[in-house]
């Protein structure tokens, strides 16, 4: 089994009801293994901003899948659940990210991991440092809770609270 953690957003609908969905979609096949889910935190846009503010969570899992097969997992998860095509990092029913998988690096078509942004996000490093404060980047040996104190300091402008 491989320790990985993923991301999850959705700002379409009930976009706290869809991260639920998703997190139980997973589990479902048993083929993984939920053992933490951060709470929920509202975000606003990242990347194209005329859009609605997003619910943002992140999970720690353990998984026998490979990458590749964990990926394709996920895509028929955010189908299943109603994803549409729109343009790039725009309004979503439901995303999921693996941002890291294991300690392992990556970058295989449409797979990269660690995930290429993860360093720059507020909305995935918050909910992440919330379940693995610990947790280091495989690539630069940097801890996820001191990219986010970096942010934090910058001021970045996706980070807005805790969902309620």
């Amino acid at each position: 089994m491989v320790l990985c953690y993923i991301g999850l957003g959705s700002n379409i609908g009930d976009r706290a009801g869809k991260i639920a969905q998703a997190a139980a979609c997973l589990v479902a096949g048993g083929d993984v293994v939920l053992r933490k889910l951060s709470s929920f935190y509202a975000t606003r846009p990242w990347g194209y901003l005329e859009q609605d503010d997003f619910v943002n969570a992140a999970a720690e899992i353990e998984t026998h899948l490979g990458a590749a097969d964990l990926l394709a997992a996920t895509k028929r998860i955010e189908l299943g659940l109603g994803r549409e095509p729109r343009i790039k990092w725009g309004p979503r029913e439901i995303d999921i990210d693996i941002l890291f998988y294991g300690d392992e690096i990556l970058s295989e078509g449409d797979l990269t991991i660690p995930h290429p942004l993860v360093c720059e996000r507020a909305f995935v490093l918050a909910p992440l440092v919330e379940i693995a404060p610990d947790l280091v980047d495989p690539r630069t040996g940097i801890k996820v809770s001191a990219y986010l104190e970096q942010i934090e300091k910058g001021g970045d402008p996706s980070w807005t609270s805790p969902a309620t």
